[in-house]
């Protein structure tokens, strides 16, 4: 790999981005070096927890009714403020309002009320040593099934927060949290046919938006690494579109090898050590897998269409990718090694933008038919597929950490001169359940999930 001769940003704005844009070091670390330390606190041992009984499709159908207090003024109020959120947002769970912070609570009262559970909570110390202290207790047998405590800095309250409402939503429903994630998106301003593009990353739930580069040069498609602090995107940077790894631990970037051709569509490996990515050639494009620690790189198509949009499957052995080999945009998978392509989409319509999820049973896509578009998943054969949202574009699906939710990217359409069109970045369950619209600070498209406390 060579380095990009001209930064897309400078580097005292990359050491500014570098210092609030780390995370994964946080976890784990000392508190001192402002990191998040957690320990179990009553005499809960989560070994001998027992299992969630109630599922996501129960949950769905009647959402879980849990009691968050505030877990004291100030910091405690923000606290429980973001976690009453998070948990309000995925329609799973009805959140109510709680006078009880601390202590064993009166569960015959909060039964009586209908919750179903009930946390409570505290904070005390400030500045650089903060300790967060959480119980969740199931109301119906009357027992605390979690208890922990977090120690960190005071600024760190907001991922607490989401730390402790992923605890929440794995005690309750069996399955892993994703409410301390990161999305990678582009942010979009100024009128519909000049829009400035820049590259941003803010948390799952739209707070803490901060703008990775300037806007002088067009970005699309960013990709979070599954195991580093690292985005892939693309980047007319210089006038010359080319595929870039951005470091957000050191706020600089580089180029992901040197083609010939345009370099689009980045996708890492599921163990981070590669990019899958398409490259123009002779007016179509190829697919190559580029080893990120040699710069070595392997081409995997050659079909002579245009062959774009890899995404490898969870254990690293396929490629699902679009192609138009067959005379229209469809949907392909192959061996990652190349080869044996087969085609699974069959439905009306176009295909494009496949995302194989976290969990390997479904892979998300855009069609277009009969001048609409849908956002729909499919099984990895082909079978069952089924649409979530429709509208006058919905593309750029992502999946969460845990394969329940989709980010995607919904634009309206465009009168004269541009007016009325608006981009903004929809969630929506994978069953087509509460589907959504995150704030963004201004018109965004493209969002790329992080994995879990990235």
């Amino acid at each position: 790999m060579v380095m990009s001769t001209r930064p897309l940003i400078s580097d005292q704005e990359a050491d500014v981005l570098a210092g609030a844009l780390r995370r994964r070091s946080l976890l784990g670390a000392s508190v001192a070096a402002g990191g998040i330390m957690a320990m179990p606190v009553g005499a809960f041992a989560a070994a001998s927890a027992p299992e969630a009984e109630i599922t996501v499709d129960q949950a769905r159908t009647a959402p879980i009714p849990i009691i968050i207090p505030n877990f004291g003024g100030g910091l405690g109020e923000k606290i429980a403020e973001v976690l009453t959120n998070d948990l309000n947002n995925t329609g799973l769970f009805k959140v109510m309002p709680g006078t009880t912070t601390s202590g064993t609570p009166d569960l015959a009262t909060s039964k009586s009320m209908g919750a179903h559970a009930q946390v409570t909570g505290s904070v005390s110390g400030g500045g650089s040593s903060v300790r967060v202290e959480m119980r969740l207790w199931d109301v119906l047998s009357r027992q605390q099934i979690q208890g922990t405590a977090y120690t960190t800095s005071a600024a760190n309250w907001r991922r607490i927060a989401h730390i402790v409402g992923d605890v929440i939503y794995q005690r309750m429903l069996g399955e892993k949290g994703y409410f301390d994630t990161r999305i990678a998106f582009i942010s979009r301003s100024g009128p519909r046919g000049h829009q400035r593009t820049r590259l941003a990353v803010m948390d799952q739930d739209g707070a803490n938006a901060r703008m990775l580069t300037t806007g002088k040069w067009l970005t699309l498609t960013p990709r979070f690494s599954p195991v580093k602090d690292q985005i892939a995107f693309m980047s007319y940077a210089n006038n010359r579109p080319r595929v870039y790894l951005f470091d957000l631990t050191s706020g600089r970037q580089q180029i992901l090898g040197e083609f010939e051709g345009i370099s689009f569509a980045p996708r890492f490996s599921p163990d981070g050590r590669s990019v899958a990515l398409s490259v123009t050639r002779n007016g179509g494009s190829d697919l190559y897998i580029v080893d990120l620690a040699s710069g070595s790189r392997r081409q995997i198509t050659s079909s002579g269409a245009i062959d774009t949009s890899p995404c490898f499957s969870p254990d690293g052995s396929q490629i699902v990718f679009n192609s138009d080999r067959g005379g229209s945009p469809q949907i392909y998978i192959m061996p990652a090694s190349g080869g044996g392509a087969r085609r699974i989409s069959y439905g009306q319509g176009t295909y494009g933008s496949p995302v194989w999820s976290p969990r390997g049973d479904l892979i998300a896509f855009t069609r277009i038919a009969g001048g609409m578009f849908s956002l729909g998943v499919m099984a990895p054969d082909g079978t069952g597929e089924r649409i979530m949202t429709q509208g006058f574009t919905v593309e750029s699906p992502s999946f969460c950490p845990n394969g329940r939710v989709l980010a995607y990217c919904r634009q309206s359409r465009a009168g004269a001169g541009g007016a009325g069109f608006n981009s903004t970045i929809g969630m929506v369950d994978i069953t087509g359940f509460n589907d959504r619209i995150l704030p963004t600070p201004e018109e965004a498209s493209d969002p790329a999930w992080s994995p879990l406390n990235g």
